[in-house]
């Protein structure tokens, strides 16, 4: 385990030869949650795929549990990231989606029942995720990314689609891993979500 979580050192990003992080600066521990912040188009996705290692640096140094992100195999065993709506699987079902999770992790984190009610999706288990509605389609791409095991959870906007009374139980579920020694890193417009978290913009430490 490494103290250092993340670490960004003078980092700077660019998108079409336009900078969009510029000299960054920041460390992020185990069992912190840190809320990026700030208007859209200000970095804050880009932030999160360099740190999936799906963005390259235009310069400066990105550290991961003290390597380079890769998107290889055993960075994801470590790292769960929810930033774009996944694919769902033609004729699989919200319970099919999960056991699927399920299957190919060897421990998760909760069962598929625990999950199908934590994430208020009991009575659409049987449902096709084409099927639901947008909250409860991110209540089940959460499900998914909190149900396997991991130690770095990096989350573009969680609250996209969510009711104020889910964003407070998401709230507790994200202090629920850290509490596990997990670390959280997030994108965030949530007031209440960024108030529970240290608050950083893309271009450093705000709070």
């Amino acid at each position: 385990m490494h103290d250092s979580i993340i670490s960004l050192e003078d980092l700077t990003v660019e998108l079409g030869g336009n900078p969009v992080l510029r000299g960054m600066e920041l460390t992020v521990t185990a069992g912190e949650i840190v809320a990026v912040v700030g208007p859209n188009g200000s970095g804050k996705s880009t932030l999160l795929r360099c740190l999936a290692g799906l963005q390259p640096a235009a310069s400066g140094e990105v550290r991961v549990f003290g390597k380079p992100p890769a998107d290889e195999v055993p960075f994801w065993r470590h790292v769960a990231l929810l930033i774009d709506e996944p694919a769902w699987y033609p004729g699989l079902t919200v319970r099919e989606h999960l056991e699927l999770m399920a299957a190919v992790h060897p421990r998760v984190r909760m069962t598929v029942e625990v999950a199908l009610e934590v994430f208020a999706l009991a009575e659409r288990a049987d449902a096709p995720p084409l099927n639901l509605s947008t909250g409860q389609r991110q209540r089940l791409s959460l499900a998914a990314a909190l149900l396997r095991p991991s130690t770095l959870l990096l989350l573009d906007e969680p609250e996209r689609g969510l009711d104020g009374d889910f964003r407070a139980r998401l709230a507790d579920l994200l202090d629920a891993y850290t509490n596990e020694g997990g670390t959280v890193m997030m994108a965030t417009h949530d007031p209440g979500l960024a108030a529970r978290a240290r608050q950083i913009s893309p271009s450093g430490v705000t709070a």
